[in-house]
């Protein structure tokens, strides 16, 4: 009795899958580079009272409040575009295998960034243009930014590989907040204006804004701890990992 052979499937090539990590990193990573870009070059062409003048951004809400909170301003735009660009770099597989004093120094210079942006942005959540709602979505963020990238450096000091790597991809989630509040705005002011709004641009902005500040990092959270699930990652927990010094499990980019 002869066997029937199993036919072999013909080689697909090379084509990325849909969801694939690299491409998504990819997309990330681009994102990311525009709008550290964007919101960096925006506030460079001008004072505060002059972009505040044309309507620029935030300028107009910072261009007449204290000086240190006009430092706190300028310090949060320029640390949170540094994030935003060398943040995607700390997930690149071959840079930690072959380049880990580079990773190494990348992360402090991101850490350091993080540190300074989210004192800068918890400042700037007393004055924000959403009120209230800035006030408690912006502040929540920059409390939480800061704890997450200080959970990630005290994991690393621990050791603590697979550790580190969930707190940094939670970090980064939260730095991603400065692209996904764009689009989200984007997406607000345009449902605004299919649904037939009689409101102005500067009132659908208004209204789009008043509810940014808590979703443009909620669901990027979200998106984080099922990155980690998937990735077999420790979940949260206020306890200190049983696995420290345990080796880390692979894991690709994020996607």
């Amino acid at each position: 009795m002869t066997s029937t052979p199993i036919p072999t499937p013909a080689p697909t090539g090379n084509r990325p899958r849909r969801g694939s990590p690299r491409l998504n990193w990819t997309v990330m990573t681009l994102l990311s580079l525009a709008i550290a870009g964007y919101f960096v070059g925006q506030y460079a062409t001008g004072s505060l009272e002059t972009l505040g003048a044309q309507r620029v951004g935030l300028a107009d809400n910072y261009a007449h409040r204290p000086l240190p909170v006009q430092l706190a301003f300028y310090t949060h735009i320029v640390a949170a575009g540094l994030s935003l660009t060398v943040g995607p770099f700390q997930f690149v597989r071959a840079i930690r295998r072959r380049g880990p004093g580079l990773h190494r120094w990348v992360g402090r210079l991101y850490l350091t960034t993080v540190g300074l942006a989210a004192a800068a942005g918890f400042v700037m959540s007393f004055f924000s243009a959403a009120g209230m709602s800035g006030f408690f979505g912006f502040g929540s963020l920059a409390a939480l930014w800061a704890w997450t990238g200080y959970r990630g450096y005290r994991a690393i000091r621990d050791r603590d590989l697979p550790s580190h790597r969930a707190w940094m991809i939670r970090n980064f989630a939260l730095t991603f907040a400065a692209p996904t509040l764009r689009l989200w705005l984007g997406l607000l002011i345009g449902v605004q204006a299919l649904a037939g709004s009689h409101a102005d641009g500067a009132r659908m902005f208004s209204n789009a804004y008043s509810v940014v500040p808590f979703l443009c990092w909620l669901p990027n959270i979200v998106v984080a701890e099922l990155m980690i699930r998937r990735r077999g990652l420790p979940g949260l927990r206020m306890a200190p990992s049983p696995a420290r010094h345990q080796a880390a499990p692979a894991a690709d980019t994020p996607g």
